[in-house]
């Protein structure tokens, strides 16, 4: 067992958990690149497993986006606070230079997108908090999933060690 390699691992996999608060370095890859090395390290872990892990992950990568735009639409937000929402998952992302960014940015660019869209629509505050609300919702769905594939690659990869 290279017990470097592990070492690498289990920093990859807990720096994920933090990850996912920031939008650079994506979360998800850095986990499953921590999984990888555990393999690479010698932990019993199946190429089978390593796909499984990599579908997934690439699916809660493209949720990530969706949600946010599903439940800003579910709390009554229009075209303009779901496109809102969006042009704020991409600010979140960059990263702009100017404004919040890192772990605010992620939470702050989406939410405050779908209220400007919904508030320019509609020029009513209640409608537009809502749907910028919804836009939170989904970004902490999107957040939890993303932290619990980490600790459940975590497990399985203390689990294949031993």
């Amino acid at each position: 067992m290279n017990t470097l390699l592990i070492i690498l691992a289990f920093v990859c996999l807990l720096a994920s958990i933090v990850c996912v608060f920031t939008p650079v370095p994506p979360a998800v890859p850095v986990a499953w690149v921590g999984l990888l090395l555990a393999r690479l390290g010698g932990a019993a872990i199946s190429t089978p497993l390593l796909v499984w892990a990599a579908v997934v992950g690439v699916l809660l990568m493209v949720l990530d986006y969706v949600i946010p735009l599903l439940t800003t639409k579910q709390f009554g937000g229009t075209k303009w606070g779901v496109w809102g929402c969006t042009i704020g998952l991409v600010l979140a992302v960059v990263g702009l230079p100017f404004g919040p960014t890192g772990l605010a940015g992620v939470f702050f660019w989406p939410f405050v997108g779908a209220f400007a869209g919904e508030f320019i629509k509609q020029q009513d505050l209640f409608p537009a908090f809502k749907a910028a609300f919804g836009s939170f919702i989904g970004i902490m769905t999107g957040s939890l999933a993303k932290v619990l594939y980490s600790l459940v690659l975590i497990v399985i990869t203390v689990i294949k060690l031993f």
